[in-house]
C-alpha cells in the first residue's frame, strides 16, 4: 500500500521560511518522480515544483522559482519543498504526489497522492 505523509506545515509570517517534508512508503522510492502541488481556498490546484527519480531534474512553477526548492532524500524515502520568502499568496494546502519516472508539472500524471498540509503564510 503506497503512502505519502506530508509534513512540515504552518503558520509563518511574510517574509520567513518552512520546509515541508514527504515521506513516501509502498514504492520503490528511487523510480518515481516526484511533485510538489497546491490548492488554496476556492482555487483550483496548481504545480508548484517537480523532481526525477535521479534528482537531477526540477522544474519550477514561475510563482515560486528562486523561493522554492525542491529536493530528495534516497536513503530516507523523502523528498522536500524548501520554501523561503514566503508570501501571502503562497497560503494554500500542499500536496506532494508520485509517478514513476520522469517529473511532470500536470497532476492528472501522477497516481499517488498525499493527504495534504496547510501552510498560511501572515501579513
Amino acid at each position: 500500500q503506497v503512502q505519502l505523509v506530508e509534513s512540515g506545515g504552518g503558520l509563518v509570517q511574510v517574509g520567513g521560511s518552512l520546509r515541508l517534508s514527504c515521506a513516501a512508503s509502498g514504492l520503490t522510492f528511487s523510480t518515481y518522480g516526484m511533485g510538489w502541488f497546491r490548492q488554496a481556498p476556492g482555487k483550483e490546484r496548481e504545480f508548484v515544483a517537480t523532481i526525477s527519480w535521479s534528482g537531477y531534474n526540477t522544474y519550477y512553477a514561475d510563482s515560486v522559482k528562486g523561493r522554492f526548492t525542491i529536493s530528495r532524500d534516497a536513503a530516507k524515502n523523502t523528498v522536500y519543498l524548501q520554501m523561503n520568502s514566503l508570501k501571502p499568496e503562497d497560503t494554500a494546502v500542499y500536496y506532494c504526489a508520485a509517478r514513476p519516472w520522469t517529473h511532470s508539472a500536470y497532476g492528472d500524471e501522477y497516481d499517488y497522492w498525499g493527504q495534504g498540509t496547510q501552510v498560511t503564510v501572515s501579513s
